[in-house]
């Protein structure tokens, strides 16, 4: 077979795995995805989508609804837990400031929003829903997906798209390579008119103290939400079975205690006693086995603190779909070891960098936070790098073809 796979195989039906569905049929390949949840829903959780997720998104004709459903923040602002003063504050918005600097908007979006546009745009024909993977099986010329319905499916190859817990993770490495950062948060989504104490409430905003600090930027069309993560340094241990667990009413806010009024304000607006614990994925040496690979959070699940968990997992999407573009479906393995060489370093750079974030932004008021204050000061020239990556620019660099480019793709495009 020295034609690019025609069977792929996506699990999950997040942001990633449909990305990459997408980005496959730009391609002129067809993928079917496997989605473990009866339906697509997502409760209470926001993402940012910045230039170097927007960017290939726009070039399928999705900007225009991403934006009707999205909010642009005016600034990105640092302030003092308790007084609240603005430590530090860069345009987004603002003049078109991010936009002009890196090409494409920075969106505010709810999670279940984007998802909602991306499986549109797939449609629902090969889009399967309630099918929990529960074995792979390696053969001679495919790979057996198996489900706990019962069902089956067999495909060229197979792509984990399937988050920090990742089943495919595990049967690709043999371990669960799954790491407790010794964080959690509360998070939820509350009426922008129902923070009547929140300055600038259209800015995309961190509070920084001791032993915690909250971010939060607007959602929706007119920003009339806001979106807040609230990061604690607690517990050390997670005992837990998932990633969520119960917590007593009180213990959101009590989290909090004596910080400003408008963080105090507007976690107990959200009434959600659920604390998440945050986890990440160590750096694997190896993101593929045989003809299964996978991308996104369950390559490299990272902590938040840069707000590019879900644009990197749309970057492997664009990224993978234009090597498998070029692939040989007899040298799959030549073709994962490509993709991991053009994604591994890039992803792992930010990974470490949010984790050594994290501390950062939970010191309390002394010289470490002073030096820390001086640094926000110089965010846009710092983590540029990352909001003007550009995917399609990479592939060319690396010796593929950037999407629209190929005459092959052409025409395979054209008999579809």
């Amino acid at each position: 077979m020295t034609e690019p796979p025609s069977r792929v195989a996506v699990v999950g039906a997040g942001i990633g795995g449909l990305s990459l569905a997408l980005a496959l049929r730009e391609r002129g390949l067809q993928a079917d995805v496997f989605e473990q949840a009866p339906e697509l829903t997502e409760i209470g959780a926001a993402i940012a989508l910045s230039a170097n997720a927007i960017r290939e998104f726009a070039r399928l004709g999705l900007d225009g609804e991403l934006a009707a459903a999205s909010a642009i923040p005016t600034e990105l602002i640092y302030r003092h837990w308790r007084d609240g003063s603005r430590i530090a504050a860069h345009p987004v918005g603002q003049d078109d400031w991010y936009a002009k600097q890196f090409g494409a908007p920075y969106f505010g979006i709810h999670r279940a929003d984007l998802q909602k546009i991306l499986s549109a745009a797939f449609g629902a024909e090969q889009l399967h829903l309630g099918c929990r993977l529960v074995n792979i099986i390696e053969q001679a010329e495919g790979v057996v997906l198996e489900f706990a319905n019962g069902r089956t499916h067999e495909a060229d190859l197979v792509v984990g798209a399937d988050g920090v817990r990742s089943t495919v993770r595990r049967w690709i490495t043999g371990a669960d390579d799954m790491v407790y950062s010794g964080t959690s948060a509360f998070r939820g989504i509350v009426p922008t008119e129902n923070l009547p104490l929140l300055p600038d409430p259209h800015a995309i905003q961190f509070w920084m103290g001791p032993d915690g600090h909250l971010l939060h930027y607007a959602i929706g069309g007119a920003g009339e939400a806001v979106n807040f993560f609230a990061v604690v340094e607690t517990p050390r241990i997670w005992l837990h079975d998932g990633s969520v667990a119960e917590v007593a009413d009180e213990v959101p806010v009590a989290s909090f205690r004596g910080w400003h009024p408008a963080v105090t304000e507007m976690i107990e607006a959200a009434s959600s006693p659920i604390r998440w614990g945050l986890f990440t994925v160590r750096p694997l040496l190896r993101w593929y086995r045989g003809r299964v690979v996978i991308l996104g959070d369950a390559a490299h699940g990272m902590l938040p603190h840069h707000g590019q968990g879900a644009n990197t997992s749309i970057e492997d999407a664009f990224a993978l779909a234009g090597l498998l573009a070029d692939a040989r479906g007899d040298d799959l393995e030549a073709t994962f070891s490509r993709y991991q060489v053009l994604r591994r370093a890039r992803t792992r750079t930010i990974q470490r960098s949010a984790w050594i974030t994290s501390p950062l932004l939970h010191l309390p008021d002394g010289p470490a936070a002073q030096a820390r204050n001086a640094k926000v000061a110089t965010v846009p020239q710092d983590f540029g790098w990352i909001h003007s990556y550009d995917v399609q620019h990479a592939l060319e660099a690396s010796g593929a073809a950037a999407a629209g480019s190929g005459t092959r793709q052409q025409s395979r495009q054209e008999a579809h």
